[in-house]
């Protein structure tokens, strides 16, 4: 009998340690899949943001090292000095140095980095003549001349991106040239026309040409800002009275022809379409109208959240859930002039996983956005000759 008790004793503190490390085990793997969430999280986070730096180089000290190697963000964005007081050193000086300093950001990462910048020519030129590079005309220049022309310079442009290592292109601007006096589309000669057809053909073969070298094409600046009076750089600007619905033939066009790798939205407000949010930051510009109406599925991203008509008027952290929740894909922090933070990115991603955690955003949502980015970086890059 004792021997039977001793067995039965001995029987029930096994089960019970049994028990005890099976509980264990399982909270040691519900911590450790919590862990592997928040880093997925947060790496898809990162794979969102496309960020701004200064240096003619990567120094081991660079932030901007940190931030593609830690935080593995999606892309940056590269300028000729900080805007507008001209006083910081950014990114270009020579075609060998820009060179040098794309081979650099690349080599930081297995996967690819969307290296962009704003090269459409004429007055919007990051690649200026008297720093080494070709003279690059104005959109609406070309178009003047006509297509030969138009797609010469596209040609000229895709050419430099790809020598350099560049491959994601802020351009071609489809705005159309609803008013001439615009300041920062009309007076710039940034349209190709006033014509929507004829903004779709020239935006069409910029598109082909790029692709051929595998550069990225953003379109911009959806829904249109080129009936716009004022500067979104300085402040919110209302395009209801003067904007048109011809602004979206040329997205409509190409949208429709399957050939768009990426749209960016502006800041302008626009009551025609949404009665209280900017195009960036209104889920009925960027989703409804965008991607529903207009049947687009590539990636979005937003102009410069940094710009006086977002920083004016919204907080960091509010612009930052309307964005995503509007449906913006990428976030572009250019990290320029005044704003310059090198602590943009790990600020950034905690201020969204923070959101995700309080239930203001979806981190299903934000896991969209990531792999809808590396899709597109897995079909247009690469293919270039």
């Amino acid at each position: 009998m004792r021997r039977y008790f001793l067995f039965i004793l001995c029987f029930c503190l096994m089960t019970v340690a049994c028990a005890q490390r099976a509980d264990e085990n399982k909270k040691i793997e519900g911590k450790k899949k919590n862990v592997e969430q928040k880093s997925d999280l947060r790496r898809d986070i990162g794979e969102m943001l496309i960020v701004g730096f200064r240096g003619y180089s990567v120094a081991d000290t660079s932030h901007i090292r940190r931030d593609i190697v830690d935080y593995h963000i999606g892309g940056v964005i590269l300028f000729e000095y900080d805007a507008p007081s001209r006083k910081h050193v950014r990114n270009i000086s020579t075609p060998r140095q820009l060179e040098s300093l794309c081979y650099q950001l690349q080599s930081l990462m297995d996967e690819t980095l969307l290296i962009g910048i704003d090269q459409e020519g004429g007055r919007v030129n990051r690649l200026r003549e008297d720093r080494g590079f070709p003279k690059f005309m104005s959109a609406k220049k070309s178009a003047e001349y006509g297509n030969d022309t138009i797609r010469h310079y596209a040609a000229l442009t895709a050419a430099q991106l790809k020598r350099v290592g560049v491959n994601l292109n802020f351009a071609p601007c489809v705005d159309v040239d609803i008013n001439p006096a615009c300041p920062v589309i009309g007076k710039l000669d940034r349209s190709f026309s006033k014509s929507p057809k004829t903004v779709a053909n020239a935006a069409r073969i910029w598109i082909d040409e790029q692709r051929k070298k595998g550069v990225v094409s953003c379109l911009k600046h959806f829904p249109g800002h080129g009936s716009a009076k004022g500067d979104t750089h300085l402040g919110l600007v209302d395009v209801t009275d003067t904007w048109k619905a011809s602004e979206l033939e040329p997205y409509k066009t190409l949208i429709s022809e399957g050939v768009v790798d990426m749209v960016m939205t502006a800041h302008v407000i626009n009551r025609k379409l949404d009665k209280e949010y900017p195009s960036s930051l209104s889920y009925s510009i960027t989703t409804k109208l965008l991607r529903d109406s207009l049947g687009y599925n590539g990636v979005i991203i937003t102009d410069d959240m940094a710009m006086g008509a977002i920083v004016n008027e919204y907080g960091f952290e509010e612009a930052l859930r309307l964005a995503i929740a509007a449906g913006a894909d990428l976030l572009c922090l250019s990290n320029n002039g005044n704003e310059y933070n090198p602590e943009v990115v790990p600020q950034t991603i905690a201020i969204v996983e923070k959101l995700v955690a309080e239930g203001k955003l979806s981190a299903k949502d934000i896991h969209t956005s990531a792999e809808r980015i590396r899709k597109l970086k897995a079909s247009v890059l690469g293919h270039g000759n």
